[in-house]
């Protein structure tokens, strides 16, 4: 649950709305002359949650998340909706919303923008719009009631193996459980580089050791970098989530245990992802004031669809195995040690 300064909490309690509506009356909404008031205005609405299985017009860039009811969270509805989710859900996708409207928003926003662009058009948006996050209230109050506490390791923190044409990479933080560190980040790099320059190399597997594949970003990190427009440049510079992208077709990921946040956006780039039955999914990155930042707008987003994408985003929820496995986020499922 995100800690929220009081005047914060108390800005955004005073002007945040969401509006109720079917399928008809959305579309004369959306359209409506006054539209800019609704969202931008002193009583900003924010969640529009539409009922009704017809199609509806698309939101375009406005800032809202239109959320569509359906029969089941991730299940198919209109597909101008930002999310579906079921009713037993909603409660939750509003109470979010109405903690980070500016991260929810810029989510739904860029996962409608970049649908078509090409994977490498979709990190340089995803990376410009976490970046303008880090700099804006929402990230500094988690920040302000989660004091930076980084965890200096004494030695290398990615095992890397060569088996003839294979190169195994394992993250090894595991007290931790393999969280992205900035040393974590840039050795992973350094280890999907070599993979790419080696052509003599044919098969790449990326896993975790200890309980976890990756349990996301280390939080005790996040926002040490001096600004946020040098964070930027350095995360396109030192992106593994492009280089994984690049060794695709050669490149299984295995992933167990917790997959959160960047653990899980890293590795669904890969052609093949197994999973461990023991792994639980989530994207968390909303409740901190950001979005996904490791990749996953484009990689979830290719597997499972923008939908499905934004309602885990927007939920914080967990899946697991079967789930991930049933909508395509993970290839198979199987016990390994």
């Amino acid at each position: 649950m995100t800690i929220w300064s009081q005047d914060v909490a108390s800005a955004y309690a005073a002007t945040i709305g969401h509006i109720y509506l079917g399928s008809s009356d959305y579309d004369s909404w959306i359209h409506s002359p006054a539209i800019d008031e609704h969202v931008a205005g002193g009583d900003r609405t924010v969640g529009v949650v539409v009922r009704g299985e017809d199609e509806i017009a698309a939101p375009g860039s406005l800032p809202v998340v239109v959320c569509g009811i359906g029969d089941s969270f991730g299940a198919p509805g209109p597909a101008n909706a930002d999310l579906i989710i079921g009713e037993d859900d909603l409660d939750q996708v509003l109470t979010t919303i109405e903690h980070a409207p500016l991260a929810a928003t810029a989510l739904a926003v860029l996962l409608r923008s970049s649908v078509d662009k090409s994977v490498e058009s979709g990190l340089a948006m995803e990376s410009a719009v976490y970046s303008v996050l880090q700099a804006g209230p929402e990230f500094a109050a988690w920040r302000a009631a989660a004091p930076n506490k980084p965890d200096i390791a004494t030695g290398p923190v990615v095992a890397v193996e060569r088996n003839h044409d294979e190169l195994v990479i394992a993250l090894d933080r595991p007290h931790r459980h393999n969280a992205i560190s900035t040393q974590l980040r840039d050795e992973l790099h350094a280890a999907l580089t070599l993979a790419e320059i080696d052509d003599s190399i044919t098969s790449v597997v990326l896993r975790g050791k200890g309980p976890s594949f990756c349990s996301g970003g280390d939080l005790g990190e996040f926002g040490s970098r001096p600004d946020p427009a040098t964070a930027h440049i350095t995360r396109l510079a030192r992106s593994p989530a492009r280089l994984i992208h690049r060794l695709a077709a050669r490149m299984t990921t295995i992933i167990h245990g917790s997959a959160f946040g960047g653990g899980i956006e890293m590795a669904a780039f890969a052609d093949t992802v197994i999973a461990h039955p023991d792994t639980a999914i989530c994207l968390p990155e909303i409740s901190l004031g950001l979005i996904p930042g490791a990749g996953g707008t484009v990689s979830l987003s290719r597997r499972i669809g923008r939908q499905r994408t934004a309602a885990l985003a927007l939920t914080g929820r967990q899946i697991n195995a079967t789930t991930a496995l049933d909508w395509g986020l993970v290839d198979r499922i199987e016990v390994f040690h």
